[in-house]
């Protein structure tokens, strides 16, 4: 039976294609917020990360009503190292918005989120927004669109998709691009007439998969999924079946819906709708709640392994304790196997030394989402090399991550670009030449992305766009070349001075400034040649009755390089770490004292 006042979307998009701003508009157009309400833009992203990294991380619900239908919104991530988010959220779900750039049409993680959809059969409706940007070319744009389908094996219902014109951010849909409509009625509208209804058995045996769990300080874990059979009171007696088979008995103690951007507690929910259940104390993500008497297990939640994993560490600096509260490595340990329980997209394992945490995910992106999360925290830690995750297949051949890259840069760099992909084991698949711009394609092991951005950026003074993602695995490509130039290492612990800094940026690139302490084995700068050399940073100038102050020379430095999570990862060799603190993230070698640098290069015992 279809529960005809309920509708159940997605809304799926590449990055900054105007997902979070669509809903917003939605929202607003629904009368959620009062006339006279002040609303900060892309209120879904309310986590401090989203904010300030301008994406989605975490996949939201929320709810609208429109001409008596409730229409259940979930808002998903758009990078594709968040994959797990999407590929779990999306079985709430029975179609989807899929949002894309009237100038730029399909992007890569456009292609991933959409193959994540169709594989999970909901029925597509296409939104080409920013139909106000210059350059805007919706109608090439949509026959881009069903040619990608195409590509992705759409089924004849799925290819037959409605689209809305839309600019979100001027609060527009538009049936046809020039109808000259300036609301978003006719979103809603084709939402309700083209989405599916729930098709549900409200009497049948309760039938609900936990697709994200969340946590309160109050209440411990909730479960949040969609009922897809029956209908669940607060109070029921429901058996829980995990993902390993194995079963118990527990009570519903709150039951939660989802009305606009909050929840409301109920006593009953019915099949088709989305609700939070408390009282599962240790629910899981896959986790089924059914009846006792007719007990119903649906498929399980796959997610997709990872391909990049990292090594979390206590942190052996000198400095450590000094910015951070929490630097002891069996706390460490314990906050990552808290993040192991609701984050099934990450595997998370002691690493074989035994001295630290091994957390594996589907990118650096990912993985640095975590670690800012914990140094924000007050942790303290260090972290190696990122390493991709090696297979074998049934002959015994070692096949490693392979990625698509997707680059857009002006013509007169192209060359550039492809010298670097090649230097770092890429192979060209498309190549599309667009006014005065070049759309590049390749196919790159994860290996050579690492620190791939900024050398394309490098080489195109900032002008090219780079997007990549998870392809498939592949045969392992031999050894790539790592980073060409060597390391400034710090001699001793002391401030850094000017005076000394000014004479070592003639020698390379410095990632320090005058005051900063330093310490031995720290990275300070990129020596302009091959091999690492060790540096005095708080060398100061010698005064004599023969020289003034007046006399010497201003010092001028120029400004150091800072580096993000992401950036230092993709930097550092593998005899070096990062060192992250609620303040700062350096850079160090592993061994930090010279002498055994050596004996490990020369191979003998430390």
């Amino acid at each position: 039976m279809k529960q005809n006042d309920i509708r159940n979307i997605a809304i799926i998009a590449h990055v900054d294609h105007g997902k979070t701003t669509l809903v917003d508009r939605l929202l607003q157009s629904t009368h959620v917020f009062r006339e006279n309400q002040q609303v900060e833009e892309r209120v879904l992203d309310s986590n401090d990360q989203e904010r300030e990294r301008g994406i989605t991380i975490l996949a939201k619900n929320i709810s609208i009503r429109w001409n008596g239908v409730k229409i259940n919104v979930i808002d998903t991530p758009g990078h594709a190292d968040f994959g797990g988010e999407v590929e779990r959220v999306l079985k709430m779900a029975d179609g989807c918005l899929l949002i894309v750039d009237a100038f730029d049409g399909p992007m890569p993680q456009t292609r991933f989120v959409l193959k994540k959809a169709l594989e999970n059969n909901l029925k597509p409706m296409v939104v080409i927004n920013k139909i106000d940007r210059p350059g805007a070319r919706p109608e090439e744009v949509l026959d881009e669109v069903f040619e990608l389908m195409l590509e992705l094996g759409a089924n004849d219902a799925q290819l037959d998709f409605p689209t809305i014109y839309a600019s979100a951010v001027n609060g527009y849909a538009r049936v046809e691009p020039d109808d000259g409509n300036m609301d978003m009625s006719p979103l809603l509208d084709a939402i309700i007439e083209y989405i599916p209804a729930p098709d549900v058995d409200v009497n049948g045996p309760l039938a609900l998969q936990v697709c994200q769990v969340d946590y309160s300080s109050y209440v411990g874990r909730i479960g949040v999924g969609r009922l897809f059979s029956g209908t669940i009171h607060d109070g029921d007696k429901v058996l829980v079946i995990k993902n390993d088979g194995s079963r118990y008995n527990a009570s519903v103690k709150n039951l939660y819906t989802f009305e606009a951007l909050g929840r409301q507690e109920t006593t009953e929910a019915h099949a088709g709708d989305i609700v939070a259940v408390v009282g599962i104390a240790d629910t899981d993500i896959g986790d089924m709640y059914t009846t006792v008497e007719n007990p119903i297990q649906l498929d399980p939640i796959s997610v997709e392994e990872p391909t990049l994993a990292v090594v979390f560490e206590p942190s052996t600096s000198p400095l450590v304790g000094q910015e951070g509260d929490i630097v002891g490595g069996r706390q460490i340990k314990e906050r990552l196997e808290r993040e192991a329980e609701s984050n099934i997209a990450m595997r998370i394992v002691e690493s074989e030394n035994k001295l630290g945490m091994e957390v594996a995910g589907r990118g650096v992106l990912q993985i640095s989402v975590l670690m800012e999360t914990m140094r924000r925290e007050g942790y303290e830690f260090q972290v190696g090399r990122p390493r991709v995750i090696i297979k074998t297949d049934e002959h015994g051949k070692k096949l490693e991550p392979i990625e698509l890259a997707v680059v857009d840069v002006p013509s007169e760099s192209a060359g550039k670009v492809i010298e670097i992909f090649g230097a770092n084991g890429g192979e060209m698949s498309d190549m599309v030449q667009r006014d005065d711009q070049v759309h590049l394609e390749f196919k790159i092991p994860s290996r050579g992305v690492m620190g791939l951005r900024t050398r394309i950026l490098n080489a195109t003074r900032g002008e090219a766009t780079l997007f990549h993602h998870f392809s498939e695995y592949g045969p392992h490509r031999g050894d790539l070349g790592g980073r060409q130039n060597g390391s400034l290492i710090a001699m001793s612990t002391d401030k850094a001075v000017a005076y000394a800094l000014d004479a070592l940026q003639q020698r390379g690139t410095l990632f320090v400034k005058p005051g900063d302490v330093c310490y031995e084995g720290m990275i300070v700068g990129e020596n302009s040649k091959a091999g690492d050399m060790v540096v005095n940073t708080a060398k100061a100038k010698q005064l004599t009755n023969m020289r003034t102050s007046a006399s010497d020379k201003g010092v001028i430095l120029a400004p150091p390089v800072t580096f993000t999570l992401e950036e230092a990862l993709e930097y550092i060799e593998d005899d070096e770490l990062v060192e992250i603190t609620p303040k700062s993230i350096r850079l160090r070698k592993r061994l930090l004292n010279e002498k055994d640098r050596k004996k490990a290069r020369s191979g003998a015992p430390k």
